[in-house]
């Protein structure tokens, strides 16, 4: 399989083969494995969680169940009445305004509640996928966004706990991450925990009605741009991205957008809604994947050495200032 990169400033173009890049399923018994947090290792392969959960201590099975309510509460209020709420809500980018740095520091308090041991902050796993994404050689634009792909969480710092964004150890983050899937067309059996898939509203009022359950409300292959999903940090980073009027390339939104979305880039699902140009994205989506998952360490970034290569990404795609958001 081959993929254009190219950056964008039209640099010289080079082709890459991304065979060795795209994650395969027999990279679970690599150290890797051991450094996801437990979100990630249940996107990644539900059935040895569990089993791994069955031999782990009391603590780690709790943590399980955090994990579990967390998808079932995510069921439960993520419908399409409720995301459009969110677009309204957030969407005015009217609640501050800050540097990227300035929003870093910011998610300095933000604590994942499906992941409460792990003490590595949200700005360090940032910087070590994009770190890592320099390495392979990857364009300049998407190291960036390893650096910043998951700073959409600051939604925290607005969101109430009607609406699922929390930020503290115990709070309800169901509207900040986790696996998300396409709203207004019928949730696919391959996300994580399908059994709480027939507790959602818009599932159940399916059920009663004729339209097509792999397209629901939308038009055959009308482009996954044309779709909303599951509101989350991936959304509102994509939009605030648009808002702002970024620097970033197409593939760069997919990726920020569509990360998330395992049904889509990992189970193959939402084909009927797929247009041409979603099926060249999702390859780079795939490759940024591997990055995310598997960038994990135990050696922390040099974040004060690395900045200023980094300030200068932001102001080349994000320009110089304080930004809505």
């Amino acid at each position: 399989m081959n993929l254009l990169v190219q950056n964008n400033e039209c640099e010289e173009e080079k082709t890459r083969d991304l065979s060795s890049y795209i994650y395969l399923p027999e990279e679970e018994g690599k150290a890797g494995w051991k450094q996801l947090s437990v979100v990630e290792k249940v996107s990644v392969n539900q059935n040895k969680v569990k089993e791994e959960f069955r031999v782990y201590d009391a603590k780690a099975c709790d943590r399980f169940e955090v994990v579990k309510q967390h998808y079932k509460d995510m069921r439960c209020y993520q419908t399409l009445n409720y995301v459009n709420r969110m677009y309204e809500k957030f969407h005015k980018f009217d609640k501050a305004k800050m540097t990227v740095w300035e929003a870093f520091e910011k998610l300095g308090d933000y604590v994942d509640s499906s992941d409460p041991d792990i003490d590595l902050p949200n700005v360090e796993h940032g910087f070590q996928t994009a770190e890592a994404i320099r390495r392979a050689g990857h364009p300049e634009w998407m190291q960036l966004i390893g650096l910043i792909h998951d700073m959409g969480k600051i939604l925290f710092l607005w969101g109430e706990p009607c609406d699922g964004m929390e930020g503290t150890a115990t709070g309800k983050q169901w509207a900040l991450g986790g696996d998300t899937w396409i709203v207004g067309v019928d949730i696919p059996s391959t996300v994580v925990f399908p059994e709480f898939n027939r507790l959602n509203p818009d599932m159940i009022a399916s059920a009663t009605q004729t339209k097509s359950s792999s397209t629901g409300i939308y038009q055959k292959n009308c482009g996954l741009a044309n779709c909303k999903f599951a509101y989350g940090h991936d959304e509102y980073l994509y939009r605030f991205l648009i808002h702002n009027k970024s620097k970033f390339p197409p593939e760069a939104l997919a990726i920020v957008r569509y990360h998330s979305c395992y049904p889509f880039h990992t189970k193959g699902e939402y084909r009927d809604l797929m247009n041409d140009e979603d099926h060249y994205l999702l390859e780079w989506v795939q490759e940024f994947n591997r990055f995310d998952l598997y960038t994990k360490d135990n050696a922390r970034p040099d974040m004060v050495a690395l900045k200023p290569y980094y300030n200068d990404l932001i102001i080349k795609f994000l320009g110089e200032g304080k930004l809505d958001w």
